[in-house]
């Protein structure tokens, strides 16, 4: 699906083609923008007009069945051909998930945050809701003002654990978490996300394979009620597909010319707000670099070096889309300003710290730097069939940022070695 900002603001919605729908009468014309599923597996996004007065689980689900028709053959072909002869009721694409279930690792979520009560709340709550027998849920406070996001914690359902860091910065507070984590698999994400129920399930789903180090999964956005967020999810959003991929070093991982580039174009693999990594891998790998990532001079970045060390390491990364979480995009106009030049402040300051901690691959991103500037060009550069939909100032914004990103991370972490211990709140 094109999404186009001029029709926000666009509904987002879900559909279950294996489960009949509640019926939902729309007030008024609406834009819909649906994710549809099969077994809880996601097969693609459709958009749809619902006119005033329809029905927009019936408008979406016949939207889906037309334009995802090829995926909903072969995924039933897949399923068809994997049955077994007892003729058990549960689909054959959920049989590894049963299997990982059976003997489910403890994990442990870790959600950094600071000052947002309401985003926290409904994070939490989705958390509860979550379809796994054994989590925990540590929230990291990051140099918190007030007692509100503890009081948030104290007081959400489930096995929730408050902690408290003075130290500014989302790696710190990750690392803390890590630290105090009892999990074998340690998932990350973000005070603005909701989780799917399956979420966990999938992740360690996924981790059954022992080769693999780091599981990310799908971001779908949460809202599209302003211009800004539908720009934002034009530009690529946070979703990477709707198809199982593996990552890892010496492997044939495609064709496209950003594959050449790899493992340097780690955003290829995923996003912070949805990732998770085997406990004992990222304690090898010193956990998350204080100098990156928001509350930090450098803005950004931190999940990327995580995931690229990862996969340095000889690790498999997994993308997993059946891990599935729903990001809430910033809504306030000033908001796309700020956030293209953290992002291209942030990509420069992570491929910085990247040759700092893997320094036997500087011969490497020395070849590859003329292919690898024209990549990030292209990257930013504004969409010259709807200029509305990226301005020029935007992606301006963002080759400005990364330019300026290997200054800030040397400034960042001169700031992050020569800053107080942490120390509880």
């Amino acid at each position: 699906m094109q999404i186009d900002p001029r029709d926000a603001p666009i509904r987002v919605a879900e559909v279950d083609l294996d489960v009949p729908g509640d019926t939902c009468t729309v007030a008024r014309d609406t834009t819909v923008m649906a994710l549809a599923r099969l077994h809880t597996h996601p097969l693609g996004v459709v958009g749809v007009h619902v006119p005033g007065g329809g029905d927009l689980q019936s408008c979406v689900r016949q939207a889906a069945q037309a334009e995802l028709a090829p995926e909903i053959a072969e995924h039933e072909r897949r399923d068809q051909a994997g049955k077994d002869a007892l003729q058990d009721p549960v689909p054959p694409c959920l049989y590894a998930r049963q299997k990982a279930l059976a003997n489910a690792p403890m994990i442990s979520v870790i959600i950094g945050t600071r000052e947002r009560p309401a985003e926290l709340a409904r994070c939490l709550a989705s958390l509860a809701a979550v379809d796994y027998p054994r989590f925990e849920v540590l929230v990291v406070d990051n140099d918190p003002e007030s007692e509100s996001t503890r009081q948030v914690a104290e007081q959400a359902a489930g096995p929730v654990r408050y902690l408290c860091s003075k130290r500014r910065g989302v790696a710190v507070a990750h690392n803390l978490g890590a630290a105090e984590a009892n999990g074998r698999i340690l998932a990350f994400t973000d005070d603005d996300v909701v989780v799917d129920r399956n979420w966990l399930a999938a992740i360690a789903e996924a981790f059954a394979d022992w080769r693999v180090g780091c599981v990310t999964g799908l971001i779908m956005p949460g809202e599209l009620d302003t211009r800004e967020q539908a720009m934002l999810e034009r530009r690529g959003g946070y979703a990477k597909g709707f198809a199982q991929k593996t990552f890892e070093t010496g492997a044939d991982t495609g064709t496209e010319g950003a594959d050449r580039l790899f493992p340097f174009t780690a955003g290829r693999m995923g996003s912070g707000a949805n990732m998770a990594f085997d406990a004992d891998l990222l304690a090898q790998l010193h956990g998350f670099d204080p100098a990156l990532g928001p509350g930090t001079v450098a803005r950004a970045g931190e999940d990327l070096l995580a995931l690229f060390r990862a996969a340095a390491a000889g690790r498999r990364v997994v993308y997993q889309p059946d891990a599935i979480v729903w990001h809430h995009h910033k809504r306030d106009p000033g908001a796309l300003k700020d956030q293209a030049l953290g992002y291209g402040i942030g990509l420069g300051a992570y491929l910085t710290s990247a040759l700092v901690h893997e320094p036997r691959l500087v011969p490497a991103f020395l070849r590859l730097v003329p292919r690898g500037v024209g990549y990030a060009l292209r990257q930013s550069r504004t969409d010259h069939d709807d200029p509305d939909a990226w301005p020029t100032q935007l992606a301006a914004l963002e080759r400005r940022g990364l330019v300026l990103g290997p200054a800030a991370y040397a400034r960042s972490r001169w700031l992050t070695r020569h800053a107080q211990p942490d120390g509880s709140c």
